[in-house]
């Protein structure tokens, strides 16, 4: 019986050229503040009268940025979501083109969302569109969109030439 590792282990990112450790700070703080937020939020309402729930608009782009950077943090260091069922029937040289693979649908379809988010972000700013719960321009929120997705890009490029390279990624 062999032993398989444990996915919840620690596991060391793979070294790259800009380091993970700033998508990870920047996870952090974007956790911190949604806490923040929140709690905030909770002890306004149980101490005062009033709420300050109009913040969830924050916590909302914060989800989303903690979302993206931990897309790229995965991408990067290939914990990204994989069908190992299918994968471990492959040889390791299959492995590695199946990996291959997934970087380059990673980076076609966060390509993708780079195009159309800077769309998206382009037409809020150009209707001066403003935010339902702030009244902010609405492109503040939605730039970090196409921002985002093309971290995730470069991630997975620079994961796929590792891969090409002959390095572990």
């Amino acid at each position: 019986m062999a032993a398989e590792p444990d996915p919840s282990a620690f596991r060391e990112n793979p070294p790259t050229r800009i380091p993970l450790k700033i998508e990870e700070a920047l996870v952090a703080a974007a956790m911190a503040a949604m806490a923040l937020i929140t709690a905030a939020n909770v002890a306004t309402r149980y101490l005062t009268d009033m709420s300050i729930s109009f913040t969830e608009e924050y916590s909302v782009v914060l989800m989303v940025l903690v979302a993206l950077l931990g897309t790229a943090i995965a991408t990067a260091s290939g914990r990204h979501i994989k069908i190992g069922y299918f994968t471990d029937m492959l040889s390791p040289q299959g492995q590695k083109v199946a990996e291959m693979v997934a970087m380059a649908l990673t980076i076609i379809c966060f390509g993708l969302l780079v195009w159309h988010g800077w769309r998206l972000a382009y037409d809020e700013y150009r209707f001066e569109v403003l935010s339902s719960g702030l009244g902010h321009p609405n492109w503040w929120y939605t730039g970090w969109l196409p921002v985002l997705s093309a971290v995730v890009v470069l991630r997975a490029l620079g994961r796929f030439i590792r891969l090409a390279r002959g390095g572990e990624g």
